[in-house]
């Protein structure tokens, strides 16, 4: 049975470590609104901000590049910082960028490190409660969308996406779908069902002339 729960509410009798919930006294209680699944033990948060965590893989853009650092639009509460001694190549203003967060520091700011930049493509913006769902159980979800659109497509945990090449306008039609109907049952299929529908057919390729025409 599917439930949906609020921040306080109890979500299992038992303790169950869960991402988005804490254990007292031996119960499981929710700290966003989400969906329940009693029968899976799975919490689905419905909202929610990002939190950064130690070598989560981010994505953002470059704000500013000064001497030694440059600051970083995370889609976020915090201000990403590659300190220059972390980046193996220079960066400039507009750049979009994947790394990997080393800390937070005691002002509030992401120190980034692994820096990379992503050359072309676009970026894309959902809610990061919603990642967990796009990327599905061992890539399933964004494998699917991949490899029917021909698009590459890296994920940030902190909701940024970055597309490139293929069907983009297809790829993001279903990350926007999946942000929407991320609580619903049965959303892997109709996903697979929807890019297969909608890609574009290969063209047969044109017959070859007889020998001896012109």
């Amino acid at each position: 049975m599917k439930r949906i729960v609020v921040p306080g509410d109890l979500v299992d009798e038992k303790p169950v470590h869960l991402m988005d919930a804490f254990i007292e006294g031996n119960k499981t209680y929710a700290t966003v609104i989400s969906v329940y699944d009693d029968d899976k033990k799975t919490l689905i948060p419905l909202e929610g901000l990002w939190y950064p965590r130690k070598d989560e893989i981010v994505i953002g853009v470059i704000e500013e590049a000064k001497l030694n650092t440059y600051t970083v639009q995370l889609n976020a509460p915090y201000k990403g910082i590659i300190i220059s001694k972390y980046a193996e190549s220079s960066m400039a203003n507009g750049d979009m960028i994947e790394a990997s967060v080393k800390e937070l520091d005691k002002t509030g700011t992401v120190v980034l490190s692994r820096p990379r930049v992503l050359n072309g493509g676009k970026l894309l913006r959902i809610r990061p409660a919603k990642v967990h769902r796009l990327l599905g159980r061992s890539n399933t979800m964004l494998r699917q969308i991949t490899d029917g659109t021909g698009t590459m497509i890296k994920v940030g945990m902190n909701g940024v996406i970055w597309l490139r090449g293929g069907d983009t306008d297809l790829a993001t039609d279903a990350v926007m779908r999946i942000q929407d109907e991320a609580h619903v049952a049965g959303l892997t299929d109709r996903i697979g069902s929807m890019v297969k529908a909608q890609a574009p057919k290969p063209q047969p390729a044109p017959p070859h002339p007889e020998e001896g025409s012109e």
